[in-house]
């Protein structure tokens, strides 16, 4: 029996101990998720961020390259008046634009290989959290069944014992309306073998007295004396 009561008590603290786990594995996905999708936001905007210095960098290079074809075309003009002394001063000022220049087309060279390689990421990443959202919610409806389940079994449980119970309540109830009925006919056949109307039968069949019942021989007397008087 101690065996039986400490086998039970483990058993409970094993079921138990499993639907704390269980428990605490969905709020600590709930956590991770959480924590997932805020990084992804921060990286979203890391993008963004990424994004607008690109396009900073490109308005820059327009205008740069916007600059060095004006001084180009004055500088032309300068050698053409001859001004070789202006030329040169404009000749230095487009040097001095074409390395900016070529800062910004490498920064922009950069800002495309970063943005390129965050969107795959923010893209992957979102995916995966899609993914798990799908598979956190048939764990939490699998969750649900068992806690459905586990009720069902708790509200069946005192039927399991009632049940039999009145089973067993209604066999007897039959079984002895069986024995009072059999003893009932038992009490009726034998006041009609040994009763009095036995015995006032008996004497009549003797000849004395009629017959209490009609017999076959009876009847047919009864219709032959009919037909006579209707002759």
């Amino acid at each position: 029996m101690f065996k039986t009561v400490l086998t039970l008590f483990r058993g409970s603290v094993a079921a138990a101990g499993e639907e704390l786990e269980d428990r605490a594995a969905l709020l600590i996905l709930d956590q991770q998720m959480r924590d997932a999708a805020a990084a992804v936001e921060r990286s979203k905007r890391s993008l963004a961020l990424a994004i607008a210095g690109d396009q900073q960098e490109g308005r820059r290079l327009d205008a740069t390259n916007a600059r060095i074809a004006d001084l180009e075309v004055r500088a032309t003009a300068a050698l053409d008046g001859g001004r070789e002394d202006l030329a040169r001063e404009a000749a230095q000022a487009i040097a001095n634009l074409e390395a900016d220049r070529d800062a910004a087309m490498t920064a922009r060279t950069l800002f495309a290989t970063e943005i390129a390689r965050m969107k795959r990421q923010v893209s992957n990443a979102e995916a995966r959290i899609t993914e798990l959202d799908r598979g956190r919610r048939i764990a939490r409806a699998s969750e649900a069944v068992r806690a459905l389940r586990r009720g069902d079994i708790e509200a069946a449980r005192p039927y399991e014992s009632t049940l039999p119970e009145a089973e067993n309540t209604l066999k007897r109830l039959r079984e002895r309306q069986i024995e009072a009925q059999a003893a009932a006919d038992a009490l009726i056949e034998l006041d009609v073998a040994s009763g009095p109307l036995a015995t006032a039968e008996k004497l009549a069949e003797q000849g004395f007295g009629p017959r209490l019942k009609s017999t076959a021989d009876d009847v047919l007397a009864r219709l032959n004396v009919k037909r006579t008087q209707a002759a």
